[in-house]
């Protein structure tokens, strides 16, 4: 009986070291976050979560000597169907986390303000949830932060402005929430990429009020105004911008067509005025579309593979250039129609390439060519005489 005493001594002796491996603070805030969450139906996350062993052994559970750094709750493989409930706030105790990501499922409730006490927090990912409320301001006490991604949630509220001072944030990534108000300066000069897309912002942005080390800067669908030529012609990194389904107004710069951009989609704002481009655009696709440019076509447009320049005010002659990119195949897309152009050098018994597609209806001129036209381009083939002259006089 004495040898079993002892080995039963020496058992919990080992499983208590095992256990005190961990800071004990850290310890008992797993313990709260344990018990605030739960895996959905088909995620099986939480079996390795056995407090009577290691906690730094626990699935997503990541530490360094005693503290925790890194904390990836739920299971990351597609499909999963990740977990459900709230986080708790003893999260904010877990002092020496960088790294704090939850998978897409189904956590609800706000998202706590403790989190704001994780001084070496530098990656926050919490996206495809429920989480509702404000974001805390508080959170621009996080000067280590570098990624911040909270998109597809319910968030309310406006961004704050603490945020856009984090001098070390490189992603932020807001898109798809009920966010409001305006957008507020970011002075990090590291900042490479922000989507904001998809929400119900407002106002107009200054001049300087985002850095030029952006890369990618997707706006699209907001209530945004007020114009941004100043602002984007400092933004030269830029590989991709979305600033559709907005109300911004004035010119689009010309200069804007020379950085590395991949993908432009400025459609459907109030842009006015000629569209210039200095040089051959290099950019693969160009969506104007839905605004109110004006002036001619330029022939700078003639090396864009997909270009949507329809619903604007462009008058005079489709360049020359442009109809035989088309006609040699290096144009698939050339949508022109409900402008006011008066004419296109085109054989009408030209054969324009099955992988090409041309509009030209609802124009001040009857199309050469029959060419399929979306849906949505109507079934007027040229537009009223009447307008035609109002819009010359």
């Amino acid at each position: 009986m004495k040898m079993v005493a002892l080995f039963l001594v020496a058992l919990f002796q080992c499983k208590f070291l095992a256990v005190a491996i961990l800071d004990p603070l850290d310890f008992l805030a797993l313990q709260f976050i344990r018990k605030s969450l739960r895996d959905l139906p088909g995620s099986n996350f939480f079996a390795s979560w056995d407090f009577t062993s290691d906690p730094c052994n626990f699935a997503g559970v990541y530490c360094d000597s005693d503290k925790l750094i890194a904390l990836n709750l739920g299971d990351p493989r597609a499909g999963s169907p990740g977990l459900t409930g709230r986080i708790d706030a003893a999260i904010g105790k877990l002092s020496a986390l960088a790294e704090l990501s939850i998978v897409p499922g189904r956590i609800y409730g706000p998202l706590p303000q403790s989190i704001s006490q994780l001084k070496e927090l530098r990656f926050l990912e919490i996206s495809r949830n429920f989480i509702s409320g404000d974001i805390p301001a508080t959170l621009g006490q996080l000067r280590s932060l570098k990624t911040l991604d909270l998109s597809y949630n319910q968030l309310t509220g406006e961004i704050p402005r603490s945020i856009g001072t984090l001098p070390e944030l490189t992603n932020v990534i807001l898109c798809h929430n009920h966010l409001s108000g305006s957008v507020p300066p970011f002075l990090s000069q590291v900042l490479t990429r922000m989507d904001l897309k998809h929400n119900a912002l407002t106002g107009s942005l200054a001049p300087d009020s985002l850095p030029p080390s952006l890369q990618s800067l997707s706006l699209y669908w907001n209530q945004l105004t007020g114009p941004v030529d100043k602002l984007l012609s400092r933004l030269d990194q830029l590989s991709y911008l979305d600033l559709s389904l907005n109300q911004f107004t004035g010119p689009i710069p010309g200069r804007l067509f020379t950085f590395p951009i991949t993908n432009l989609q400025l459609q459907r704002n109030l842009f006015s005025g000629s569209v210039q481009p200095a040089d051959q655009v290099t950019i693969s696709t160009i969506d104007l579309s839905h605004n109110r440019l004006s002036g001619q076509i330029s022939p700078m447009f003639s090396t864009v593979q997909n270009l949507y320049l329809n619903n604007n005010r462009f008058t005079g002659q489709v360049p020359a250039t442009i109809v035989d990119q088309l006609l040699s195949g290096s144009i698939q897309i050339l949508y022109l129609q409900h402008n006011y152009l008066t004419g296109i050098q085109i054989n009408p018994t030209a054969d324009i390439p099955v992988s090409s597609s041309l509009c030209l209806q609802y124009n001040c001129m009857v199309p050469p060519v029959q060419t399929p036209c979306p849906l949505n381009a109507g079934n007027e083939k040229t537009r009223p005489t009447v307008q035609c002259n109002e819009w010359k006089g």
